[in-house]
């Protein structure tokens, strides 16, 4: 092994532990709910060892780490779901080791009926547990009723200190730290948004500016995915959490999560404008466009930066600051349009680039539009 590996590692779970100690967020979730898992399996241990036989006392601690997820509903839907793979492989054990005996056909039998019944839907993700289970039950316990009720003792255990460690101690909540998520998500697209405003109006020729930003939209495109996953599991926090959160928390998330997905949308065009900008700087293109274009075209841009960053705040957007914002973007983009088809003198590759970036516009304050309908309290 490389010996730079090593200390690689430790800096980085110093790194880890650093960010988790310095305030709320992903890591310190990880961390709090890592220490919970610690007790619940150790607690679900002891007591198994000292209340059940040897041959299922692991089973409590295995089920600890099951109950225990993210979110309290998720633990208490997976407990559940580890709970009915436990009876149905017992159950399935125990009846086939009671009418065809205990032998290498009836085994295999025992692994295709179980990898069938786990394949139903209300499993879950605990579905290969009824296979796994009834190997136990199977083998170790020979199909008798007395393992099988320790073993569903034992199971119910791990599945009983796990949930007891959520509610000692619930998931913190996260609401604000996920709707500021959204904010600065936006407030970076308008940022970059307005830069590309500096190019269109000639104030910067650097093309690496704008080759990072179209590696920018990438980027911005997996955070969207992870702020989306924060707000999901924050969304789930309102089901079955010990502390209740309040209704307006949860609408608000409804409203973070659809501005993440009016932000994916932009993005797609944005990306389009960028590659148009790339080409139109690269090939010089950029230099023949009209001043009045560009001076248009620019007030629109920052038009629309301002209505993105509108939307993605974390206080309910002003529906008539919004709505003054669009219809100010669009009374421009319909000026710029009526001179561009105005100036018959344009030459063709011109012209091309104009209607690009056009098309890109439009489309983007279309989705502005169809964002500010989705985000209205009302709606």
């Amino acid at each position: 092994m490389n010996p730079k590996v090593i200390p690689e590692f430790f800096r980085e779970r110093a790194d880890y532990l650093r960010r988790a100690a310095r305030g709320p967020g992903g890591e310190r979730d990880d961390l709090v709910l890592t220490v919970k898992t610690v007790i619940a399996a150790m607690a679900a241990w002891v007591l198994a060892r000292h209340l059940l036989p040897p041959t299922v006392s692991t089973f409590a601690p295995f089920t600890a780490l099951v109950a225990l997820q993210a979110t309290v509903y998720r633990s208490v839907r997976d407990s559940a779901q580890y709970l009915l793979a436990m009876a149905a492989g017992a159950a399935l054990a125990a009846t086939l080791a009671a009418v065809a005996g205990i032998n290498g056909w009836t085994f295999g039998l025992l692994t295709l009926i179980a990898l069938g019944v786990g394949r139903i839907r209300r499993f879950g993700q605990q579905g290969t547990q009824v296979a796994i289970i009834g190997f136990f039950a199977f083998s170790a316990g020979q199909g008798k009723i007395d393992y099988i009720g320790h073993l569903a003792a034992s199971v119910v255990l791990g599945a009983l200190c796990g949930l007891a460690a959520h509610l000692v101690l619930a998931p913190a909540r996260h609401v604000h730290h996920r709707r500021q998520a959204v904010a600065d998500l936006h407030d970076g697209i308008g940022r970059r948004l307005n830069g590309l405003v500096d190019i269109v109006e000639g104030e910067d020729h650097d093309i690496e500016h704008v080759r990072q930003c179209r590696r920018d939209w990438h980027t911005l495109s997996a955070e969207c995915e992870r702020i989306r996953r924060g707000i999901d599991t924050e969304i789930e926090h309102n089901r079955l959490h010990p502390r209740r959160g309040i209704d307006s928390a949860y609408f608000a998330l409804l409203r973070a999560r659809d501005a993440v997905a009016v932000a994916e949308r932009m993005m797609d065009h944005l990306r389009s404008m960028t590659r148009a900008l790339d080409y139109a700087l690269d090939s010089g293109e950029i230099d023949n466009l009209p001043g009045s274009f560009r001076e248009g075209f620019g007030s629109l841009l920052r038009s629309e930066s301002a209505a993105m960053r509108a939307i993605g705040q974390t206080s309910p957007a002003d529906p008539g600051r919004l709505a003054n914002l669009i219809d100010t973007a669009s009374a421009q983009l319909s000026r710029v349009e009526q001179q561009e088809q105005a100036n018959a003198e344009t030459p063709p590759q011109v012209h091309t680039l104009q209607g690009t970036l056009l098309t890109d516009a439009s489309r983007l304050l279309a989705e502005l539009g169809a964002g500010h309908r989705v985000l209205r309290p009302n709606s």
